[in-house]
């Protein structure tokens, strides 16, 4: 049965979830997937980021990321503004998360960045291109040999709430989801971590939320996001509440 954690200690239940499957020595990696909220909107106003990083999000010898060159770089904020192009990126969960697992855990961290923001979970559907590209960015950051793919960190359905068919297929497509990354990456018990959504584009938000926080897997988590801040436009995340604060 999947595991509902309460924002009651913000976000920080993510690193408590991982602690246990990350190890020492070779890279730990997570995909970080979804759409706008994990992609990252902290500190956007009026469709421009405004610069400013806080000290949990700063660069670290010891967290790298997937470019969009499938090249692994230093990861740096914003963490998705080569994958989630068109759009203004700002301050999302991905970097303030690895800084925690490092501070906590050691070792080196991987990235994965591969949310795209406005993204209904329809589009991700096995075969779709998005969903072809996370699993091609997945499977890149493993080639090497230098690393292991601990966990999927999934943010997305705010745009799934606009539409009531698609607010009431999403446990259907969501499982579906998670079964075909499942068998695709080789990885029968991958972990995935879903936020369950805080916010949505429509008015389908207790829908959707009802969907992620009934989905019955082996080892999927949720984390609610329901009462973190949101910026002006109601739908994002702030920084504070992207990193946990």
């Amino acid at each position: 049965m999947m595991d509902v954690m309460s924002i009651m200690l913000p976000w920080f239940v993510y690193i408590l979830v991982v602690a246990t499957y990350c190890g020492r020595g070779a890279k730990d990696i997570f995909i970080l997937g979804g759409q706008s909220n994990m992609a990252g909107r902290g500190g956007v106003i009026n469709g421009k980021w405004n610069g400013i990083v806080p000290p949990e999000c700063n660069p670290n010898p010891s967290i790298l990321s997937l470019s969009a060159k499938l090249k692994w770089v230093e990861a740096h904020e914003p963490l998705h503004s080569n994958i989630d192009v068109g759009k203004a990126c700002g301050i999302g969960p991905g970097l303030a998360f690895a800084n925690e697992v490092v501070r906590r855990k050691g070792g080196v961290v991987g990235l994965v960045p591969c949310a795209v923001g406005g993204t209904r979970i329809e589009e991700w559907k096995r075969g779709s291109k998005l969903y072809n590209e996370l699993v091609g960015r997945s499977i890149e950051s493993v080639r090497d040999g230098g690393g292991r793919i601990r966990a999927l960190v999934w943010y997305q359905g705010e745009s799934d709430t606009v539409r009531e068919e698609d607010a009431n297929a999403y446990k259907h497509r969501m499982k579906n989801f998670i079964l075909n990354l499942r068998s695709d990456l080789h990885l029968p018990s991958l972990l995935v971590i879903q936020v369950a959504i805080a916010s949505g584009e429509g008015k389908f938000i207790k829908k959707v939320r009802k969907a992620q926080l009934g989905i019955k897997l082996p080892n999927v988590k949720c984390v609610d996001a329901k009462g973190l801040h949101l910026n002006l436009d109601k739908l994002h995340l702030t920084t504070m509440s992207q990193i946990w604060k």
